[in-house]
């Protein structure tokens, strides 16, 4: 018979003495189950102890928590939270330095625990450690080993969000500010700085106008050119985290001194030419492998970025402002030359002046040949086209005057319209690289090539731009054409940049072989299983090898699911990355699992994972926002990125195991593998793709002796019956 569902069997280990097996019944509270444990280890005082977890992260276990334990748990019979707190602020504030160091050492750790943090902070603990750090300059030259556990310890307890960061002094910013621009100071006293800087400047507006004045571009710049990239990692989160809060307005000409550059003018183009060479030269070109977490911290840079461009993408043009009509006169005057200008026009009258403007501005492409104006009403892309027209008028002159001329030199159907093309390929960029729009938590996929140039999203306008004029031509198109003209460019250009070209260079050689010929090719190559596989025979294939994918594509899942994957704990960023790992046991009958102290890479050996699940009692698996972690965390991370890589396993009795893939391959890997134990479809993204490929291979392979025959409709019907069977050949 099996044991009640509330009753869990469990060890219990105390310093010096046997561990204790127990039977722990959920339904009596926790203070008369630790009493009883107290009796048999002889200990007084049952209520200065607790329970905490032996292994992992050794979380305390309390009355909202203890639903966590399972059978076989370890578990360690410990000082209570409120006890412990009190003892370590009493440690820490006495007089013996090794003592305090060890107190600071052991509060690093447990401050990672929401209820030890609780206690801590309720106890003015916070406080206590400010000051600590306020005094630092004592700390700083013999004690640097405890500063950096103290601020280790400040950060967790600020990152459990129990107390408001706006509680942090001015001597305690420039404290902390000081760290940050010391020339030489510990790596992991840097480090701890520049994350508390970062979680100020992100949880505070308060705090970052308070920040800007302590600290300097060039100071953060510095941190930049360093060799150690954990380094470089936080101080581009922080600059990630000054630019997303710098005002809209900070952006003057080129400052006297790239040190005494304020943080507020994160966003000043000076600023940014100078950050975007080092990070270039010093992370992108370094000797070492971009890490996962550098990667995001470039991804949101570059986001942040292109984000300046937001304001003049939703700017719609003022037909009365003078300085923005000057732009299309400009745009006219160099297309056609200096002597058309307005003060050039001798004579004849406005309507004559006008009749050529007009003809002007037809051959310029713009839609509305009286007052092109009208044409930058739409936003987006709003003015940011016209400054991107501008740009390639000014910068690139010789193709500018190319394409136009060239244009304006063929028949009136065949004319690639410049001013349309241009306006339409703005915005096509701007949803293309996604303008506006704020960075997601689990994307990483930064391009190279924009941090080559100081002006790069205006550089990748005038490659495209002469993309498309070279498809148009291609393609042999009329006005008719122009949404399938910009369709194809569309798939050029998206097609080139999943090719990650490292220099813009690269990015022109890549366009330069996806011709529309190339296009057309990739197209059909694609759409071949889907074109060739219709007539009734083929499908009756089909249908007969679909069952035999299927179970490879699901004998696949279930391997994968039984080499394991690695997972990371939903938490905040800043704070040191924790993973868990999980893997179904070779006879598809558990799914072990447990934390991991680093991300490995490879398989974790079952008996490193203590936690384990029947797959006869898993019930079902649920994705998205009907994950019970995603709704706990709504506040967050109703990120539409981290909402598509949840997943939530619900089992018996009403348990969830929570997950966050670590990319879409491994979130369909697992949706696919827990659907297939449960005999389930998987209908993943992933499972039709490869159900797609694999299926369109072996209807190849199989017809591969019928190349160039026709398969006919119906099969040939059966031949009559012979007259006689005479010709049959009887033996003996």
């Amino acid at each position: 018979m099996p044991p009640p569902l509330d009753i869990i069997k469990v060890a219990i280990e105390w310093p010096g003495a046997n561990a204790q097996l127990i039977e722990i019944d959920q339904k009596r509270p926790l203070a008369s189950i630790i009493k009883e444990v107290c009796d048999g280890f002889s200990l007084p005082n049952p209520e200065y102890y607790a329970f905490r977890y032996a292994d992992g992260t050794q979380l305390y276990i309390t009355e909202q928590t203890r639903g966590d334990m399972k059978n076989g748990t370890i578990l360690r019979l410990a000082v209570s939270p409120s006890r412990a707190a009190r003892q370590i602020l009493e440690r820490i504030q006495g007089h013996s330095t090794d003592g305090r160091l060890e107190a600071m050492k052991e509060l690093a750790k447990l401050s990672a625990d929401t209820t030890f943090a609780t206690e801590f902070i309720n106890m003015e603990g916070v406080t206590v450690l400010t000051r600590l750090v306020e005094g630092g300059t004592k700390l700083l030259s013999h004690y640097s080993e405890m500063l950096a556990f103290t601020l280790t310890a400040f950060l967790e307890l600020m990152d459990h969000g129990i107390v408001s960061w706006d509680i942090v002094s001015l001597t305690f910013i420039k404290q902390i500010a000081g760290f940050v621009s010391q020339p030489s100071v510990d790596v992991s006293i840097l480090q701890r700085s520049l994350a508390i800087l970062e979680s100020m400047v992100l949880n505070s507006q308060a705090l970052y106008h308070k920040i800007a004045d302590e600290i300097t571009v060039g100071q953060l710049i510095c941190h930049l050119q360093v060799s150690n990239q954990e380094i470089q990692t936080y101080a581009i989160a922080l600059i990630n985290a000054l630019f997303l809060k710098a005002p809209e307005d900070k952006r003057q000409e080129k400052p006297p001194n790239l040190m005494d550059v304020p943080v507020s003018e994160m966003a000043n183009a000076f600023v940014q030419k100078h950050l975007r060479s080092i990070i270039l030269n010093h992370v992108i070109r370094g000797n070492r492998p971009i890490k996962t977490e550098m990667a995001h911290q470039l991804y949101v840079l570059q986001v942040l970025t292109f984000n300046l461009l937001e304001e003049r993408m939703m700017t719609k043009m003022d037909s009365n402002d003078q300085a923005q009509r000057d732009c299309i006169f400009e745009l006219r005057r160099i297309a056609f030359d200096a002597e058309s200008d307005a003060s050039g026009v001798s004579g004849g009258g406005t309507e004559k002046r006008k009749a050529m403007y007009s003809k002007d501005y037809k051959m310029l492409g713009f839609s509305n040949h009286v007052n092109p104006a009208m044409d930058f009403l739409q936003t987006p892309p709003g003015m940011l086209a016209l400054d991107n027209m501008l740009y390639l008028a000014k910068h690139h002159q010789d193709t500018y005057v190319r394409i136009v001329l060239e244009n304006s030199s063929r028949e009136d159907k065949h004319e690639c319209p410049f001013g349309r093309s241009a306006i339409e390929l703005t915005k096509m960029l701007c949803d293309i690289l996604q303008v506006g729009e704020l960075p997601n938590e689990g994307r990483n996929d930064y391009h190279p090539m924009f941090f080559t140039h100081e002006r790069s999203f205006e550089e990748f306008f005038c490659i495209c731009i002469q993309l498309l004029n070279k498809t148009w031509k291609e393609m042999r198109a009329t006005a008719e054409d122009f949404n399938k003209v910009m369709q194809v460019v569309r798939e050029q250009i998206t097609r080139a940049l999943a090719s990650k070209p490292n220099s813009l260079e690269q990015l022109k050689n890549k366009l330069r072989s996806l011709s529309y010929t190339e296009i057309l090719r990739l197209r059909q190559s694609e759409r071949l299983s889907q074109d060739d596989f219709q007539s009734k025979p083929i499908v009756e294939l089909r249908e007969k090898i679909q069952p035999e994918i299927l179970e490879l594509i699901k004998q696949q899942r279930l391997n994968r699911l039984c080499e394991g994957s690695s997972f990371r704990k939903t938490g905040n960023r800043r704070r040191q990355e924790r993973f868990w790992f999980c893997r179904l046991a070779l006879n598809h009958k558990v799914l072990h699992y447990g934390d991991l102290e680093d991300n490995v890479q490879g398989e974790v050996p079952y008996e490193s994972l203590q936690e384990k699940i029947p797959v006869s009692d898993i019930k079902a698996v649920v994705t998205g926002k009907d994950c019970p972690h995603m709704k706990e965390k709504s506040a967050l991370k109703q990120n539409k990125e981290v909402l598509e890589l949840a997943f939530s396993i619900l089992y018996d009795p009403d348990e969830t195991l929570n997950f966050i893939a670590p990319n879409k391959y491994e979130y369909c890997i697992w949706i696919d593998g827990v659907n297939a134990l449960l005999g389930r479809e998987m209908s993943s993204e992933l499972a039709r793709s490869d159900m797609d490929t694999l299926l369109s291979m072996e209807m190849k392979l199989r017809l591969l002796d019928l190349e160039n025959i026709q398969i006919p409709e119906v099969p040939p019907p059966i031949p009559k019956e012979p007259s006689s069977y005479d010709f049959v050949y009887h033996y003996g």
